[in-house]
């Protein structure tokens, strides 16, 4: 694929040559009628006596916006000059002209040890780099002619660098060019709308270069044995003393490189209400200015794997995360206790509730545990207050809320139940039946016997009404459901076949049981091939085990899955059994494979084991 990608490459690259000599050729005067001339033209790199002198840049013109130079030898004088090409290029927003870029290709052996090692040749790409101006056109550029894999050895080898997976769509080196083209998006305020906190943030940075170094180079080492994000650190701290970094810049950049993925990671895959979560993370972060740098680093290096893969959800989670992470860095956190924290919540519910009789205001402060109060969004603790006050009102047991989330890109059921282990197994099976997709759940108990769950499905119809009432179908199915009026089916993935694109990867199932991540529950994670009813099969698993689900979390790549779940046994303790730990990871790499036992009983098949993993 690799070689496939570079032929095609090059092909790419002849064209735009003669496409931009056929465009050249155009405005001038007939000096030779077709192709041939043309070409004749082009190989002899003469240059026309209208072109203008390049304000600081002896032995560079410019003719109709293109940029050339007065002698081939401009190279050979000054290697330097190969740099200086692109710099220009870029600050006076010129196109290259076909005999420029003809000469450049021929010259790339020219770009040795000591231009690599050259102050100033390094100090020119840099400038390229962190342009203000369209450093990602600037940078295609160079990679087409060549010019980056030899100056940047390492980013050579990941060119034309097939991904081999759903979620990338671009080779390792047009990903990280696009990365720079979204990140110079985000500077200039041009992606407001899908960035509010990136585009704020990066206006207030003490250092912007580190963050176009960081970004340049974070992929940089895909491909190696080791972890990609360890390696590539290891290739900053090489690199970046020749761009002229200082030893703190160095440092910062490669600490960007080694965790560029952890704060997508535990955005889409940890509870963000869990204490310990945010504490664990602003402990590896250490300074707001890097939490700053790390987040948007993260939302550039999200837009830019591909069309459609960041949303608002994962902004929204982002954000969440920042927000939470934020007080700790800034020294906020400690001023509050948890106990002031759940009273300032209370109080600031109480204060909306003024129309409600001031009983039921006492009465409903009782109904929820401490650590609803410390997790809930101050929106959400309003939504769940009305919700259930109504449905004391109307003496039902059952309620339901939907609220279509456009920025977010998700839409938010909010559910009320008489509690049971297998409450979200039933909504998973009803957002499966009605081919709705969940991306996060939160799960809380009422002191009086209720679940209160909220689930994010994706969004997919564009008008708030229209969603809002798909919601309400899904609801209605689940109600349906709990009243036992309706049968769930089982998933169609025991019927039929991997279909699609699908068929085509294999992704190892494996089922991690951790008690360090949290300080109440004990975090399963499972990652393996997504397929429909996953979700479905793996909460009915859980169900079966007899555990109490606090938290789920979704993450999808591509055609892998990463699910998260917070969970307790019945008595509210984590899972600390050596030998029930070995069941669980044994019954969900079953689920994952499409065997689910529904009887806690019976032992696992080795068999079944083997072929899920």
């Amino acid at each position: 694929m690799k070689h496939y990608f570079l032929v095609a490459k090059d092909v790419g690259d002849l064209t735009r040559i003669i496409c931009a000599a056929l465009e050249e050729e155009h405005v001038k005067e007939p000096r030779g009628k077709g192709i041939s001339g043309m070409m004749r033209r082009l190989r002899s790199g003469r240059v026309s006596n209208v072109a203008k002198p390049v304000k600081g840049g002896p032995g560079f013109v410019v003719e109709n916006n293109r940029l050339n130079v007065t002698t081939d030898t401009i190279f050979k004088t000054d290697p330097a000059n190969i740099l200086r090409v692109f710099q220009l290029a870029d600050k006076h927003d010129y196109n290259m002209h076909p005999q420029l870029t003809r000469l450049i290709r021929h010259s790339l052996k020219l770009i040795d040890s000591d231009l690599k090692n050259d102050p100033e040749a390094n100090r020119l790409f840099l400038s390229v780099l962190t342009s203000r101006n369209t450093p990602e056109k600037t940078l295609r550029k160079m990679n087409e002619t060549g010019v980056l894999g030899r100056f940047v050895p390492d980013f050579g080898k990941v060119v034309a660098m097939m991904q081999f997976s759903m979620y990338h769509h671009y080779t390792v080196d047009e990903h990280l060019i696009r990365s720079i083209g979204v990140l110079s998006e985000i500077e200039r305020g041009n992606s407001g709308e899908d960035h509010p906190l990136s585009t704020e943030l990066i206006l207030t940075l003490q250092n912007r270069k580190v963050l176009y170094v960081a970004m340049f180079l974070h992929d940089i080492a895909k491909g190696r044995p080791e972890d990609h994000s360890i390696a590539g650190a290891k290739v900053a701290r090489k690199i970046c003393p020749r761009f002229g970094l200082k030893e703190a810049e160095t440092e910062t950049v490669a600490w960007l490189i080694e965790h560029h993925l952890d704060m997508s990671t535990i955005a889409q895959s940890r509870d963000l209400n869990d204490r310990k979560t945010i504490t664990d993370f602003a402990n590896t972060v250490q300074s707001l200015e890097r939490l700053k740098l790390l987040l948007i680093l993260t939302v550039a290096d999200i837009r830019a794997v591909g069309p459609g893969v960041f949303n608002g959800w994962k902004g929204q989670l982002l954000r969440t995360l920042f927000y939470a992470t934020e007080p700790h860095l800034s020294g906020g956190h400690s001023k509050m206790s948890h106990n002031q924290t759940i009273e300032l919540a209370k109080q600031d519910l109480v204060a909306k509730l003024e129309h409600w009789p001031q009983k039921d205001r006492n009465a409903y402060l009782k109904r929820h545990y401490p650590a609803y109060w410390l997790r809930t969004e101050p929106e959400r603790l309003l939504t769940h207050a009305e919700l259930l006050h109504k449905a004391d009102k109307d003496k039902k047991r059952l309620a339901f809320e939907v609220i279509p989330r456009a920025f977010e890109g998700v839409t938010e059921l909010n559910i009320m139940a008489p509690d049971h282990p297998r409450l979200l197994s039933i909504i998973a099976g009803a957002c499966f039946s009605t081919g709705a997709n969940i991306v996060d759940a939160q799960i809380d108990t009422t002191t009086d016997g209720f679940a209160l769950d909220t689930i994010f499905i994706g969004r997919e119809l564009p008008d708030n009404v229209d969603e809002h009432r798909r919601g309400e179908r899904i609801t209605q199915l689940i109600h349906s459901t709990l009243r036992g009026e309706e049968r769930l089916p089982e998933p169609v993935s025991r019927k039929n076949a991997m279909k699609g694109r699908v068929k085509a990867f294999k992704v190892a199932t494996e089922i991690l049981v951790n008690n360090s991540l949290s300080n109440d529950y004990t975090v399963l994670e499972i990652t393996g091939l997504d397929r429909p009813g996953l979700l479905y099969d793996l909460t009915r698993s859980i169900a079966t085990l007899n555990l109490n689900i606090g938290s789920a979390h979704i993450s999808t790549f591509g055609e892998k899955v990463v699910d998260v779940f917070y969970v307790t046994d019945l008595t509210g303790q984590k899972i600390s059994n050596i030998g029930r730990q070995e069941i669980i990871r044994e019954r969900l790499a079953a689920a994952v494979g499409g065997h689910v036992e529904l009887d806690p009983a019976a032992p696992v098949s080795r068999k079944v084991h083997r072929q899920a993993s």
